[in-house]
C-alpha cells in the first residue's frame, strides 16, 4: 500500500487519541508513506499547542516532537509549487476547504498521478475526506 497522510492523521501516531491504533496499523502496512511539506510546520504546532492547552505534559510532547523528527525523513515528501497550488485553488473552490486541507488533497492527487498508481489517503477531517472521495482517491479514516 502506497499511503498519504495528512496532518489529522499523522499526528495521532504521535499523540495517542481515537484512531491510533489504525494509524499505527496503516503506517506499519503500507509500503511507502508520502505526506506534504506543510505537514511538518502543521504537526509539530498541534504538538506545541497541546501543551498550551495543557492536554499532555512537556514531557510527552517533547518525545513526540523528537519522535516525528526522527521519522520526517522515512516519509516522502510532496513538494508545493505554483502547480499543486493552483490545483489547491480549484479544490479549495470546488468542495469549500481550508487551506491547508486543500494543499494536502492536491498533494495527494498530484502524487497519485505521478506515481500512476492508486494511493490510500489517510485523514480525520470529514470535510476533507467527502471531498477525497469525490476527487476518486481511496479513504482511510476513523
Amino acid at each position: 500500500m502506497i499511503l498519504y497522510m495528512d496532518t489529522s492523521a499523522l499526528v495521532k501516531r504521535y499523540i495517542s487519541e481515537a484512531g491510533s491504533d489504525k494509524v499505527v496499523d496503516w503506517m506499519t502496512a503500507a509500503d511507502f508513506i508520502g505526506t506534504s511539506l506543510i505537514t511538518r510546520v502543521e504537526l509539530v504546532s498541534a504538538l506545541t499547542r497541546a501543551i498550551r492547552g495543557n492536554r499532555l505534559p512537556a514531557q510527552d510532547i517533547q518525545e513526540a516532537l523528537d519522535d516525528f523528527r526522527a521519522d520526517w525523513f522515512s516519509f516522502q515528501h510532496v513538494n508545493i509549487d505554483e502547480a499543486l497550488i493552483e490545483r489547491a485553488d480549484s479544490l479549495a473552490s470546488k468542495y469549500g476547504l481550508r487551506g491547508y486541507d486543500a494543499v494536502h488533497l492536491a498533494c495527494a492527487l498530484i502524487w497519485q498521478d505521478l506515481l500512476g498508481v492508486p494511493i490510500s489517503f489517510a485523514a480525520f477531517d470529514s470535510e476533507l475526506i467527502v471531498a477525497a472521495q469525490k476527487s476518486g482517491l481511496e479513504v482511510l479514516s476513523g
